[in-house]
Formats: structure tokens, sequence, C-alpha cells
């Protein structure tokens, strides 16, 4: 399929006027599909089931990923991103005026689903409600550089910044809301106005209904948190679509189903096992090197995800325009596991001794009660014993989790990275100053190199050159292993085989509603 392009598919508008428990997932699922019949299919109506409400349909205001990725649908905004994830123009291409002075430029009158021009005016007003203070808004803190924003004409708006940022274009993603709305106090979150490629028509707390502008068709977001439920549904003909967020036994089983279809695509989310580095053992590089080497991740992709991952590397993919090709492999290697080990220096009081009275040390894995991350402890756990490291499994519900996390009450835990596209993500995540609540620095990561490189690649004008500087950073906390790469997870979907065209993106985005189509069907019992 050729790839699709919103941006062309926007402009076309200008021309047109409970948990199952006690058995598993699998069987529980094939127990329950058989009682009832599918739904009529009306065509104009597909239905993509997601983990819950997207909170914030303002976006100004928004943050989680089930929320951006329905704004996308909603609003456009200045720049967009290529396969690269360097920026590209959507709303408006821009010119450096000088090394803090920007200028973007609308190709051709865009409108907002009320047929009202979207203007300079509305791009200046969105941006500077976002950096007014008393607004609330969680994107201030990436936009405060803006020293002033100038209207030229009516397609014609200037960004005036404090200091230079090579990487400004990349941070102007926030939809463009009108201006005389804005000032009016008008409740987007409820009402969703945009001039993107889809209208809202309604939202509770049951559903949320779009219509794509150009030819009507609905789109119904209904949250179903349960993830065997979500599969329930789509089996009996519910619901149309269900994308990623579920167990990898959950994929597999529906791709032993007739009523559905699954594709799989390349995908950017970054998972990784932490460190602490405040920690007397996992402080010691070949203590953590010894854990790199000790686990088999090519066989856990095979057998966990059925192949449909790929090795990790670093936090950016290879293919991004600062990613690195080729980094040094943490192959399985027990034998070099263990040759390791023995030049850590472990106090007496740390170690154990087995019934067989072989020693041991025992660390602490922390990690949310989601059944696949525990599983997946259990194979970390499994293929670390035989080195004499004993993983102690401790998992919580996602609040407590994720607030030991950040508090630093840990001593390896693994979380993912998702939808990073911006090279100063590393500022955020391993820079010495950003540890919680400054930033995501939960390791307590500390290295006078990788900081002087993040304010290197920081202070840079020239694109060329952070690239660079950021592929040395990364080279950098690969050979220190800040974080442990794990891999880089496959999109997938999950859909009706009525639906056709449907295309998946690396990020995860929902772009792929936009040009699918549902084909009618007769009512089949199941």
């Amino acid at each position: 399929m050729p790839n699709f392009n919103r941006r062309q598919f926007i402009k076309s508008l200008s021309t047109a006027t409970p948990v199952l428990r006690g058995i598993g997932a699998p069987a529980a699922l094939s127990a329950l599909a058989i009682s009832g019949c599918s739904q009529v299919n009306t065509p104009n109506i597909i239905r993509m089931a997601v983990t819950g409400r997207p909170q914030m349909l303002d976006p100004r205001k928004a943050t989680d990923a089930l929320s951006s990725r329905v704004n996308r649908l909603l609003y456009r905004q200045l720049i967009d991103f290529d396969d690269s994830f360097s920026p590209i123009p959507d709303l408006a291409e821009w010119q450096q005026l000088s090394p803090t002075h920007y200028r973007f430029s609308t190709r051709e009158q865009n409108r907002f689903i009320d047929g009202s021009p979207l203007t300079a005016e509305d791009i200046a007003a969105t941006y500077l409600s976002v950096l007014n203070p008393e607004f609330g808004s969680a994107h201030r803190g990436s936009l405060k550089n803006i020293a002033r924003i100038k209207v030229i004409d009516n397609l014609t708006v200037d960004f005036h910044l404090n200091e230079m940022d090579a990487l400004f274009v990349g941070r102007l993603v926030i939809g463009i809301l009108p201006k005389r709305l804005i000032e009016q106090n008008h409740p987007f979150h409820l009402e969703p106005f945009g001039s993107g490629a889809c209208r809202c028509l309604s939202i509770s707390e049951q559903s949320i209904v779009l219509e794509r502008r150009i030819d009507k068709q609905q789109l119904v977001f209904i949250p179903v948190k349960d993830a065997t439920v979500r599969v329930l549904k789509i089996l009996k003909g519910e619901v149309d679509i269900v994308q990623n967020d579920l167990s990898p036994e959950l994929v597999n089983y529906c791709q032993q189903q007739k009523q559905v279809k699954v594709k799989f695509s390349r995908g950017t989310n970054f998972g990784y096992i932490g460190f602490n580095f405040e920690d007397r053992l996992l402080s010691q590089l070949p203590m953590r090197q010894a854990i790199a080497h000790g686990i088999n991740r090519q066989a856990v992709i095979d057998a966990m995800f059925k192949g449909h991952a790929r090795l990790g590397e670093g936090l950016l993919v290879p293919e991004h325009w600062s990613g690195v090709q080729g980094l040094d492999d943490y192959e399985y290697n027990p034998s070099k596991a263990k040759a390791l080990l023995k030049q850590v220096d472990i106090p007496a009081e740390l170690i154990q001794k087995d019934k067989n009275n072989q020693p041991f040390i025992e660390l602490s894995y922390k990690t949310s009660n989601d059944p696949t991350r525990i599983r997946l402890a259990t194979i970390y756990q499994s293929q670390l014993k035989p080195l004499g490291i004993h993983l102690k499994i401790q998992s919580y519900d996602w609040g407590t989790f994720y607030n030991d996390i950040k508090k630093g009450r840990f001593q390896l835990y693994s979380l993912a990275w998702v939808g990073v596209k911006s090279p100063d993500i590393f500022q955020y995540v391993f820079a010495s100053n950003a540890i919680p609540p400054k930033g995501a620095n939960r390791g307590r990561y500390r290295d006078e190199v990788a900081d002087a490189l993040i304010t290197r690649a920081a202070q840079s004008d020239s694109i060329a050159e952070q690239a660079e500087l950021y592929r040395q950073l990364q080279t950098r906390l690969h050979e220190k292993l800040a974080a442990m790469p794990l891999w880089y997870e496959d999109q997938y979907a999950v859909l009706r085989k009525e639906i056709s065209g449907y295309q998946l993106y690396a990020d995860g985005r929902f772009d792929g509603l936009l040009q699918c189509q549902k084909k009618v069907t007769a009512q089949v019992n199941l």
C-alpha cells in the first residue's frame, strides 16, 4: 500500500463542502464467543475499542497518548514528522530568518469545521494561550523559549526566541484553535473545534464519535478497559478495530480466528530495564553488564512476541535522524556474564547461600501487576538464576509501582518510552539535573561526560552537529548501560475482516482511520 499522506487527505477537504478469571484468556474467549451473534455491519460506522476514555481533547492540555492520537484527527498542527522523525510542513512551511527568528507561512487557505478560514491570528492565539501561565498548559515548558509572536499577514506569523534552539520547529505540534473561541473560553475538551480531517459529533462516558469530513464516515472510540473483553467484542463484531495494548497470548489467539486479521508494523516503543545508580551493586558497570549478557533478549522476543519486536539499541531507533546504527550488542553470553560478576565488589553481607551451599546475590525487580510484565519478569528471573543472581519479583498496581520508580525505591525495574520523536528527551531522562521531580532520570544516573554532550547538543545551532553529538551521547549511554535496552515492540492492529485499507504507523498514531473502509456484510451467527 502506498504511504498515506495525512496532509494530502486533509487538503482534499477544501474541495468538499467483567474481567475473566479462573481460566486462560483464550479459553475464556472460546467459551464466550460462541454465544450471541455479530452486530449488523453498518458501513458508515467504524468502531475502535480503546483502553479508556481520552482524557483531554483540548490539544493545549493533552498529555496522554490516547488523547494525542485522537486530537491528531480533530486538529491540524504547524508541523508533522517524516519517517526519520525530522519535522515537515503540515499547516505551514517555515524559514529561519536568524538563529532566533522563524517565519511560518501557510501554503493554502485552511478552514475550520464550520468553514471559517484558519489564519495567522489563530496560530498566534493558540500558542499565546499555551504560554499564558494562568492557563496551565503542560506544554508551556517546552515552548518557554518563545519571546514573542508576531502576525505578519493573514497567512504569515513570526516566532522570536529568547535564545537559539535548533530543535524549535519540532516543538510546534499543538493543534491550532480558532482565536475567537479561545477568547470566549470555549470548552474545547468538551466540544472540540479544529481544522482536522474529522469533526466531533458527541462525547460521553460510553464513546466518542467522530465523523470524517470528506465522506461522513463515522469513527467511534469505545472505552473497554479489559484486554480480554476488547478481544471478545471484536470477535463478536461489536467493534471493528483493536490497536495494541493486548498481551502476546491474546494477539496470537486472534491470529487463529477466522473473523479477524492481525496486521503488524515496525514500532518505536523502547522497552528497557532501569538500574538504580545509588545502589552499591548496580552502580558498578560489571554488575550491569553481567545482567545485560545474562538475559537472552532474542529468545524472549521469539517466545513472548512471536518475533514481532526487534532488539533495542538506544532510546531512539536507528532510523531516527540522530539515531545510531550498529551499537555494540549485549549478546546473550552466560560465560561472559559470570566472568563480569567476578569483577563486582560484593559486600560479604550481601552474599547468600542456596540449599546446595552455592553463593548468590538477591536483587529486587519491580514491575506492574500486568500479567505480561510479570511473565517477562519470571523469564529474566529464570535466566539470571544460573549466574548466581536471584531476582525477587515485586509487582504492584500501576500507581504504586510508578510512584516507587519516581521516588527511586527500586534496584531494577522495567518500563517503555512511547512515541519519542525529539532527541531532547536525553536531557529529560539522563541529565544529572533531571532527577525526579525535575525530570525523568529515575535511575539517578550521573555522568559528567553525558551532561557535557547534552549541553553541547542543546546549544548547537546546526542540526548536523546536533545529530553527531547525540550519536556520541547515545554511544556513551550504551557503553555505560545507563539503561539496559530490551527491544522495540511492533505496532499491531486486530481488524475485522470487513475492514480494509487500515495503515499502521511506527509511533502508534490512529491516522489509519482516515482512509480505511468497511464492507457491508449480513448478520452472521458465531
